[in-house]
């Protein structure tokens, strides 16, 4: 506290990922075109899913809204990150920083649930094939999109009281690209231990509860494809939850590693390079693991150019 600006500050400071000029001009040009790229993507396999009704299945509905939420969570950060880039300002004000991320948060901890329930959505179709329809009807879809959405909003709305209970009196310079919730407990002259422990607490009850579940519904998916005898209808039993194990691997890994405690013996450094696989980088594998991967979404997608091409 004796080395502290005691005025309550109004803004933080982003220091971004680097300070040299050359390189955060290759970065801006890099990250823009990332960021059209998952716009773009996004919300191309978005209206391709709503336009076609051979997709109209719960595995795409679900498609759809990790495309959404993709698309939402880049928007949260990159457009601040790309404009301090052009303009070489890095302050974000004191409340701008908090909805930052509390947005992450909530579109983070919807994705989390999203993919669990895209993880049971293949261990219904592939363990009850015969009661899947009459199981994964489209109200129970609509049912599990609106709890990871509604789940994210609380886990969210908890964060930002934490936050707005603490006081940030100086330094102010967040040594990263986004204002990350860690950095904000170093950054406070209040007392951070009962924030920090309900940190702590709701990420690893959502990535446990979220995990297991994942990983419950894919042993499940195991032992049934090993007692089908068929070659070929273990591969196409397989096959059709290939993408998502990827994609969930790669979220996990990737979140858990900077969250759930191992971060705490890396540099910093080596935080920035996982939150840009995760933040960045991850939406747009997801959309090509997903859609240029995927034999479904890409004749469906070649229909729609055609239909384009010769209606006009």
């Amino acid at each position: 506290m004796a080395d502290r600006n005691l005025s309550v500050i109004s803004e933080f400071i982003l220091l971004g990922l680097t300070d040299d000029p050359l390189l955060n001009t290759v970065l801006f040009v890099l990250f823009l075109l990332i960021y059209v790229i998952t716009l773009v993507g996004n919300l191309w396999v978005i209206i391709i899913i709503l336009a076609t009704s051979q997709l109209h299945s719960p595995k795409y509905f679900f498609l759809s809204h990790l495309a959404f939420l993709d698309f939402c969570y880049s928007s949260v950060f990159l457009p601040k990150m790309l404009i301090n880039y052009l303009i070489d300002q890095k302050t974000i004000s004191y409340h701008g920083c908090l909805l930052q991320y509390s947005f992450v948060n909530m579109f983070l901890t919807a994705e989390c649930f999203l993919l669990a329930a895209m993880a049971y959505d293949r261990y219904l179709a592939i363990c009850s094939p015969l009661h899947y329809r009459g199981l994964m009807t489209p109200t129970f879809c609509i049912y599990l999109v609106a709890a990871s959405y509604l789940l994210g909003c609380v886990n969210s709305l908890i964060h930002l009281r934490s936050l707005l209970n603490l006081t940030f009196c100086g330094p102010n310079a967040v040594d990263h690209y986004f204002c990350d919730i860690p950095l904000l407990f170093q950054l406070s002259c209040s007392d951070t231990r009962h924030s920090e422990i309900l940190f702590l607490v709701l990420s690893g009850t959502t990535s446990v509860t979220t995990f297991l579940i994942v990983v419950g519904s894919y042993l499940g998916i195991l032992i049934t494809v090993l007692k089908i005898h068929s070659a070929r209808g273990s591969y196409k039993a397989l096959s059709t939850c290939a993408s998502h194990l990827t994609v969930v691997t790669l979220f996990y890994g990737t979140v858990i590693s900077t969250y759930m405690g191992t971060s705490s013996s890396f540099p910093q450094d080596t935080e920035k390079i996982l939150s840009v696989f995760y933040t960045l980088l991850l939406p747009i594998l997801n959309l090509l693991i997903y859609s240029v991967r995927n034999k479904e979404a890409k004749e469906a997608m070649r229909r729609m150019i055609k239909r384009k091409v010769f209606s006009q």
